[in-house]
């Protein structure tokens, strides 16, 4: 019964995604938010927080064990408007990823855990157009953000981070990550052929901008892509 439910959940998801991405790109040609990208030659302090040791098992992809150059990128907005803590904000997105995540081309299905919020221990599978669902499980949770890493399959190896904070009167959300491609096709599509990249470039605006909403109000100044490339990990 649980393998035949699977199978139709999965039929349901591969029915959807060409719909899902029309969708997808009418919403990112009609953004409103405009969007301001800042590249950077990387350096040894880009590869990342290392991984809690309790959370590593040989399901883990960490950078090591990716391939091609590690990117560090940091999706940025501002939210002014907002009657929200970031502890508020933040438990709200970890409640429930699927409130902000653009459905249409990204659902999060928890895989491992106990219903509700996200908890470190958790498993998701990201379901993504194509060959794209990538499994990841929460290695960090505090207050006002949780880190997530990637796990055997997944597309990238390393490791991405959710947060809020008070900038000010206004609340500043981010999401940044440390990742390198989980295997020479990724990292052929997602370094050469560019699709891989455009396509988590605009599942992350999104994202910010349903942050936005989701506060209760408005972003400020676009969305700031920075990005630092780092070529080799450090030796040692």
């Amino acid at each position: 019964m649980r393998e035949r439910a699977g199978l139709i959940r999965r039929v349901g998801t591969v029915v959807r995604w060409p719909l899902g991405m029309v969708l997808a790109s009418w919403r990112y040609l009609w953004r409103t938010s405009p969007m301001y990208r800042f590249d950077e030659q990387g350096g040894p302090d880009d590869t990342g927080p290392p991984l809690p040791t309790e959370s590593v098992d040989e399901l883990v992809q960490g950078v090591e064990d990716g391939v091609g150059p590690l990117f560090r990128r940091r999706y940025s907005v501002r939210i002014e408007g907002s009657s929200m803590s970031p502890e508020q904000l933040i438990a709200n997105i970890a409640e429930n990823p699927n409130r902000a995540a653009p459905v249409e081309v990204a659902i999060f299905r928890k895989t491992c855990g106990d219903d509700g919020p996200l908890q470190v221990g958790d498993e998701y599978l990201v379901r993504m157009p194509g060959p794209w669902d990538g499994p990841i499980r929460a290695v960090e949770r505090t207050p006002t953000s949780f880190r997530l890493a990637t796990l055997r399959g997944h597309l990238e190896a390393g490791q991405i981070e959710f947060r809020v904070y008070k900038e000010d009167a206004a609340l500043r959300f981010e999401i940044e990550s440390w990742a390198r491609s989980g295997d020479w096709l990724s990292q052929l599509l997602y370094d050469r052929v560019r699709l891989v990249k455009e396509m988590q470039l605009h599942m992350w605006i999104h994202f910010c901008e349903r942050v936005g909403r989701l506060a209760g109000g408005r972003v400020r100044g676009g969305v700031q892509v920075h990005t630092r490339r780092l070529q080799e990990l450090p030796r040692g």
